[in-house]
């Protein structure tokens, strides 16, 4: 029988959607934190491919979810594209900077991406082995927006400011930076699909501070591009894209990129996203992650509650954003018994 991911982005209305959680892999498991002890920090996991498989498998094995993705980082390609990349214990990554045209030079060609890389093909490989029969693996990217902002701002940032200000002040550097990303997301995401994932998902997680033209040309053109690329090369493997904060721009956002699946972030209620995106096609979401800390009966309403709005048509059951590392694990058991059970 098809998986029932790749049942639902195939456009397939089911009584019962798959479910899995972003970021379903990390902290909250005390498995994970025992794993990444063994790696020693971070970076370290992502590139130790039998560590990587094995915390990408933890929620499998504890919850039945039908699908894994992949263990990595968005930030792998800044690194192999040859900015240096650390973590900082409580304070999260650190890159150095691109504010110029001369940082820009000095990045290697997308197509020179791939050695750093491999160690994270090989955690695919690996993991195409020993998933469950039933259990989609989902490999992933950062969308170009997002990974630029973190390369010129050289961390997270809360209003992604610094991207802005190198946008509104150089368009023709930030816009060489967005193509660059643009060209190792397709080459990254390539290799992922030829070592055996069988869906990849697009997270843009800042595309919600895009307005205007900026929201079409950084935003919605570079994942066009990205899918464009993709599907000439491996028809038949399904794009999830994912606008976090897009609003009403979500609307649209499938046809306009040719994403077989739009992911919704919690600021939009699963009633209109079932009336505005999902005419378009599957949808993935939408349960803030704050259930997943404070369960009790709002949970189970909740997660019912966007169950049913959504079962006129294609979807897969999800947060509308990663889980957090304060969630209790029985709340994500419960959040998968509501939803089998709506």
């Amino acid at each position: 029988m098809t998986k029932l991911l790749l049942r639902a982005l195939a456009g397939e209305t089911l009584p019962t959607p798959p479910i899995w959680m972003m970021r379903q892999a990390g902290r909250y498991l005390p498995e994970y934190r025992t794993t990444r002890a063994k790696a020693g920090d971070f970076l370290s996991l992502c590139y130790n491919p039998e560590l990587a498989a094995e915390v990408t498998l933890q929620p499998v094995r504890r919850f039945g979810f039908d699908a894994a993705i992949l263990f990595a980082d968005i930030l792998l390609v800044p690194q192999a594209l040859g900015a240096d990349l650390w973590f900082v214990t409580g304070e999260g990554p650190r890159l150095s900077r691109i504010r110029a045209a001369s940082d820009l030079a000095a990045l290697k060609p997308a197509d020179r991406i791939h050695e750093r890389l491999a160690p994270i093909y090989e955690t695919i490989r690996i993991l195409r082995r020993e998933l469950p029969a039933e259990t989609a693996l989902i490999g992933f990217a950062g969308a170009p927006w997002t990974v630029a902002t973190y390369m010129i701002a050289g961390r997270g940032s809360p209003d992604q400011a610094p991207a802005h200000d190198l946008k509104n002040n150089d368009r023709a550097s930030f816009t060489a930076l967005i193509d660059l990303i643009t060209e190792a997301t397709i080459a990254y995401l390539s290799r992922q699909i030829e070592a055996g994932a069988e869906v990849v998902k697009l997270f843009d997680s800042w595309a919600g501070s895009l307005k205007g033209r900026d929201f079409d040309d950084f935003a919605v053109e570079p994942t066009r591009r990205i899918i464009a690329a993709l599907k000439a090369r491996h028809p038949g493997v399904p794009i999830i894209a994912f606008p976090r904060e897009a609003g009403q721009r979500y609307i649209g956002f499938a046809k306009a990129t040719g994403a077989d699946c739009v992911a919704l972030d919690n600021s939009v209620s699963a009633e209109w996203a079932a009336a505005h995106v999902q005419i378009d096609g599957c949808v993935q979401g939408n349960l803030a992650p704050q259930h997943m800390v404070t369960g009790g009966p709002n949970l189970i309403a909740e997660a019912q509650r966007i169950t049913r709005a959504f079962r006129g048509g294609p979807h897969i059951f999800n947060l509308g954003h990663g889980i957090t590392p304060d969630a209790d694990p029985d709340n994500v058991a419960r959040m998968i018994e509501a939803v089998r059970t709506a």
